[in-house]
């Protein structure tokens, strides 16, 4: 166990908070509540942003800026989406301060109050579509494609790092249509776009179904959803997708003229993924030494440490490994050659092993005379010696190896901890244990909120592969025609 690190069986909580630290992933802030992303964190954000972002910009989307703050009357014209956010904003009263009159720091101008109070944005939705107001007024300006990359803020009590934090970064999409089956189409593509995303790059194998309609996002008529099982057992909401009907643009009056020469309000899409996918990616694949990264999203993905006394080692040691970094950068994975003589080999692998590089390559004088290199998978832990002719060719088919063995073992681990459970006694025993449990449900929001207050657990998703078969609900008893899946989740 790595410099201490708590193990996952004793204390996984700790272990996770421990870990994002220790790795340099993130750190608390002054601000309560609030987190610092460091350097190596936010390299590992940088290539998630990256990916999804060619991912968006393929599919047609463009990137815009909306402003920070959301005027109070924006939020509240639509009622159920004001209701949903009300308790968690950050609103803004006064614009100015002044200098106590006791000499002593500042105080709030009361001469400065604003007009009207804003909210610090907890999501775009109003702001946007006032603003999609001003461009749509026909067929011919629709659909209107927009990715937003920015921070929000919902004030969270209870925070934990990148799981759940009062600000945080994201993406959000809002897209604007002529009719309700093209938004439904793109409600259905975007969140597509975040399953290959979260199983391509991130190596996370996901559930794609529908939101139950307590579990909505406020103010929409459907939600879809990718959720994620951690190695706890707990579920992940991993993404989401929304398909608004025409709520905020009856609420904004964002009408325009049809092909028919009618007047018709335009058809909205929501969708967002934001920095918990960090955690996720923490919480699905590391161990108890560490960070286990996905070449895909890791920021450096093959370190070379040299082992050498001297200055006159170094050189040789260095001579037979530049052509193969160079090989392997010319193949587009990113080397470190970490020829620091301040930290021993030692601490070095065990640092990289902390930090999740995928690939480590060890050199000294023995492997410049034989020609070979010790190569090291983070992975499995496993080490093997290999003729320097050829390793960057192994190498970069190892990577592709490492992140397909990465993804076996997260859907190996899911599939082995998803229980099909009939009875109300087992479901109670089964929860405890952790996992997903596929189980029938009456379709009713009583027996989903008493099943929440009665185990914590709820229901993750209505899986959309989820196929007709008469039941009965594991709670009520009453008739089902499908199971769905329950999950404790975070």
């Amino acid at each position: 166990m790595s410099k201490g690190l708590p193990k996952r069986s004793e204390n996984y909580s700790e272990w996770y908070n421990e870990l994002v630290k220790r790795a340099d992933l993130a750190e608390n802030s002054a601000v309560r509540g609030c987190m610092v992303i460091k350097p190596y964190g936010f390299a590992i954000w940088e290539k998630m942003q990256r990916a999804l972002d060619d991912m968006f910009k393929a599919t047609g989307h463009q990137n815009a800026y909306f402003p920070l703050f959301v005027p109070k009357s924006f939020l509240e014209k639509e009622e159920e989406h004001a209701e949903g956010f009300a308790k968690e904003c950050a609103v803004v009263t006064h614009y100015r301060l002044k200098s106590n009159p006791d000499g002593k720091g500042l105080v709030v101008d009361e001469n400065a109050r604003l007009e009207e109070e804003l909210i610090v944005r907890p999501t775009s939705e109003t702001v946007i579509w006032n603003t999609y107001r001003n461009w749509i007024q026909s067929y011919r300006d629709l659909p209107i494609l927009i990715n937003q990359w920015c921070n929000v803020v919902r004030w969270e009590m209870r925070t934990r790092l990148f799981l759940r934090t009062a600000e945080f970064l994201w993406q959000e999409g809002h897209t604007a249509h002529a009719t309700r089956e093209e938004a439904i189409e793109e409600t259905a593509r975007m969140l597509g776009v975040y399953a290959t995303f979260a199983e391509d790059w991130m190596a996370l194998p996901v559930l794609q179904g529908a939101k139950t309609p307590n579990e909505r996002f406020a103010g929409a008529e459907d939600t879809l959803c990718i959720e994620a099982m951690m190695q706890d057992g707990k579920a992940l909401q991993a993404g989401t997708s929304h398909f608004l009907g025409q709520n905020f643009a009856r609420s904004f009056d964002v009408q325009f003229t049809s092909r028919e020469g009618k007047l018709e309000y335009a058809w909205a899409t929501s969708w967002g993924l934001s920095t918990r996918m960090m955690g996720a990616l923490v919480m699905a694949h590391s161990d108890d030494n560490g960070l286990v990264l996905p070449p895909k999203l890791a920021p450096i993905q093959v370190v070379v440490v040299p082992i050498f006394k001297t200055e006159e080692e170094l050189a040789k040691i260095s001579e037979k490994m530049v052509p193969v970094i160079d090989q392997l950068r010319a193949a587009g994975v990113s080397v470190k050659f970490d020829d620091d003589d301040n930290q021993r080999s030692g601490w070095k692998f065990a640092e990289y092993e902390l930090k999740g590089v995928p690939v480590r390559l060890a050199i000294g004088m023995r492997d410049v005379e034989s020609g070979t290199v010790e190569i090291a998978r983070r992975d499995t832990l496993s080490k093997e010696s290999k003729p320097l002719e050829g390793a960057a060719a192994h190498i970069t088919e190892l990577l592709d190896e490492i992140q397909a063995n990465i993804y076996k073992r997260a859907l190996d681990f899911r599939e082995s901890n998803t229980f099909v459970v009939d009875t109300w006694e087992d479901f109670k025993t089964q929860i405890e244990n952790g996992g997903f449990i596929v189980a029938h449900w009456d379709g009713t929001s009583e027996t989903e909120e008493a099943i929440k207050a009665e185990t914590k657990a709820t229901i993750r998703c209505i899986p959309f592969n989820s196929v007709e078969q008469a039941g009965n609900c594991v709670f009520s008893g009453k008739p089902s025609s499908k199971r769905v899946i329950f999950a404790r989740a975070y």
